[in-house]
């Protein structure tokens, strides 16, 4: 409960901060209303109150045109139907009830309409003849029907949810009216007339008064014009940034720049995305779309990978050339025929300098771990011996050998033993 009334307090100093003093704004009110608590829809027992008259008072202050500050303080007589305990007891007799809550209304409409819907919700404490006390959250909604002279009649409904233990969920719906606070005008305090001074701009200021005597200009400035402090040609009661240079038609400020790229919005052709002055405020493009813009994309026109510097995956390129890189068994030398896809890799090589190759060798199972260790190391030695041969710079080329621990094929029969007599060349970027 404590914790409730304190979050009360803090919710009422935020919106008398918050409230403005102003005409459009709905001036401070008070009204009377009645309605009904409605605890139907709470599992009762017959002898609880179920639905319940009330009537109370209602205070209205303007926050702005679209948002008022309403209390509401509601007096009943039920029995008030808490969870009971071993403390707390099953209510027997009526007694009286006292709620206050605080709410913000939003209006949909602005108070000079004749019908105003709006919504609400706040927050508000209630105690039963000062035994019980309960705290709830109220939100709902209701209609502003405009009277005369400034008066309201409201018509709301309510959902006041649990917010402390003993509190128990209910509607309230209500109908009040409420009359605007009138304070007393002061009488006019009647001042000597003076004598009549020249005023030779006729701007209303005259004699020593007047701090430009020949220019017209207003009261509030000492009969000087509205001032222009940026010197931007919009006078400072119309310019939204007085310090700063800017065009009338940005209200004095300067062309803004949405996306902060320090590249106004009337010369960048991206405004909603930051980018460089030489793409006209746009990002850097990315023709191929491959994610890689064209300033480090070394084929902007054709999609590749980050790896390869934005130029193709070299990957399923290489993995033709070498798809039949097949050795006999217990051997380590490649036919001539095989060789011509070596040949291949070496123009891959030459055209593509920032890649390397990891070069594997396998074997079947025949045979012991040692020998087939050595004998894949071998294999992939082959490739690379190669491909050296041919002028592929030995830095640039990998190699291991894994004996039978890789297979692709099945070692029991003889076609996957002869895949498994295997050398695999992959693309290191």
């Amino acid at each position: 409960m404590k914790k409730a009334i304190l979050l009360l307090s803090a919710f009422t100093f935020f919106i008398l901060g918050y409230a403005q003093d102003t005409a459009s704004i709905k001036a401070p009110s008070i009204g009377f209303k009645v309605g009904v608590l409605d605890f139907k829809k709470t599992n009762l027992t017959d002898n609880l109150s179920k639905t319940v008259p009330f009537f109370g008072l209602q205070f209205f202050k303007g926050v702005n045109t679209k948002l008022d500050w309403m209390v509401n303080l509601d007096v009943a007589s039920l029995k008030y139907p808490f969870y009971v305990s071993k403390i707390i007891r099953q209510a027997n007799t009526k007694q009286y009830y006292f709620a206050i809550d605080a709410n913000l209304n939003y209006k949909f409409r602005t108070d000079d309409k004749k019908v105003v819907p709006y919504l609400t919700g706040g927050i508000g404490f209630a105690t039963d003849h000062g035994a019980y006390y309960t705290a709830y959250v109220p939100f709902g909604g209701g209609l502003q029907l405009k009277a005369k002279q400034g008066s309201f009649l409201n018509i709301s409904s309510t959902y006041r949810a649990e917010l402390s233990p003993l509190t128990k969920m209910h509607f309230a719906h209500s109908i009040s009216y409420t009359y605007p606070l009138k304070l007393k005008d002061k009488k006019p305090v009647m001042l000597p007339s003076a004598p009549v001074v020249a005023d030779e701009d006729d701007d209303g200021v005259s004699g020593d008064a007047d701090d430009c005597p020949n220019q017209s200009g207003l009261v509030k400035y000492h009969g000087c014009p509205v001032p222009d402090s940026d010197d931007d040609g919009v006078n400072d009661e119309n310019d939204q940034c007085p310090v700063d240079l800017g065009p009338l038609k940005y209200h004095g400020c300067p062309i803004p720049d949405t996306d902060k790229d320090g590249i106004d919005d009337e010369q960048d052709k991206c405004i909603k995305e930051k980018g460089l002055d030489r793409y006209q405020g746009c990002p850097i493009p990315d023709t191929d779309k491959d994610g890689i813009n064209d300033e480090q994309d070394n084929c902007p026109t054709v999609a590749g990978i980050m790896g390869n510097h934005g130029c193709a995956n070299m990957q399923p390129l290489i993995d033709r050339f070498t798809s039949n890189l097949i050795f006999a068994s217990g051997k380590t030398i490649l036919s001539k025929q095989l060789l011509v896809g070596l040949d291949s890799i070496v123009l891959v090589m030459n055209s593509y300098p920032n890649i390397s190759l990891a070069i594997s060798g396998h074997t079947d199972n025949t045979g012991s771990l040692k020998i087939n260790q050595k004998l894949s190391e071998q294999r992939a030695l082959t490739v690379s011996a190669y491909l050296i041969k041919k002028g592929v710079a030995i830095k640039r080329l990998n190699t291991a050998g894994y004996a039978d621990t890789r297979p692709i094929g099945d070692n029991k029969t003889v076609q996957g033993r002869a895949k498994n007599r295997r050398t695999d060349v992959i693309v290191l970027y």
